[in-house]
């Protein structure tokens, strides 16, 4: 189980370091990368949840 968190921990932190980077992106292009680069993240998130539920 600590590797779940580990894993997730280090989602969270990539998450946040791609919410200051939107936040602070000069242009809707530069928004739009990161909006899919936090898509794919939330996506990994996902699988490493049901991944675990399978696990049970």
């Amino acid at each position: 189980m600590a590797s779940s968190t580990d894993s997730s921990t280090t989602v969270d932190d990539e998450v946040r370091k791609l919410y200051e980077r939107y936040r602070a992106a000069e242009s809707d292009s530069e928004r739009r990368e990161i909006a899919l680069e936090m898509g794919k993240l939330d996506g990994r998130r996902h699988a490493e949840i049901y991944a675990a539920l399978e696990d049970e």
